[in-house]
């Protein structure tokens, strides 16, 4: 599907789930062995991604996976991810805590989203924050493919937000998994390298 050309003041690039938790070596997936190099990759990559729109005048966004601390500081987790990840525990994925933070290579995000589930529009500010500035096209990224890039994608289409899939820009546990969620998601709006969107945005006048 394509897309006219790139208005930057009314696009955001909008990253899933880019935290410590996940990708830093003393974050929650970290400590439990839990990694992946598609996935280390990724902030290197978008990086770039972001000082150009920035440069052209459009927004970055991080959506961050959020586990509210309950009583006894034990984190409100949904069952089926408390038995997909059992490592999770207090303090992991917590509001103001190192983990919870974007990235360093990527930080600090223009907006800040706390993510309680898949996609980053449930029970967030995120719609709020692009009606109030006038932004109908989404560049997203992050990960994992399957799991909250596409929630969020797809959730976007619902509110007819345009989008713009990073198909190098994110990434799954397995690629087999990445590669097919790419082709679930051709349907749904355009797909492209973070090298080609970068090149858009800097042929704009």
């Amino acid at each position: 599907m394509a897309h006219g050309p790139i208005d930057p003041t009314r696009t955001a690039l909008l990253t899933i789930d880019l935290q410590n938790d996940f990708l830093h070596p003393e974050g929650a997936y970290g400590r439990a062995g839990q990694s992946a190099k598609p996935i280390a990759a990724l902030p290197e990559r978008i990086a770039p991604l972001r000082d150009a729109l920035r440069a052209k005048g459009g927004t970055y966004i991080s959506a961050q996976f959020t586990l509210v601390p309950g009583p006894g500081d034990e984190p409100l987790i949904a069952p089926h991810l408390k038995e997909l990840r059992p490592f999770l525990g207090k303090g992991d994925f917590a509001p103001g805590k190192f983990g919870h933070q974007l990235v360093e290579t990527l930080a600090p995000a223009d907006y800040t989203v706390e993510k309680v589930a898949y996609s980053a529009f449930y029970q967030s500010r995120l719609e709020y924050i692009l009606r109030a500035l006038g932004i109908d096209t989404l560049i997203i990224g992050g990960i994992v493919t399957n799991g909250g890039v596409a929630s969020t994608l797809r959730d976007a289409h619902l509110r007819n937000v345009d989008t713009i899939l990073l198909t190098d820009g994110c990434a799954a546990f397995r690629s087999e998994v990445h590669d097919a969620t790419l082709v679930s998601l051709g349907s749904l709006g355009t797909q492209k390298s973070c090298a080609e969107v970068i090149a858009e945005l800097e042929a704009l006048s």
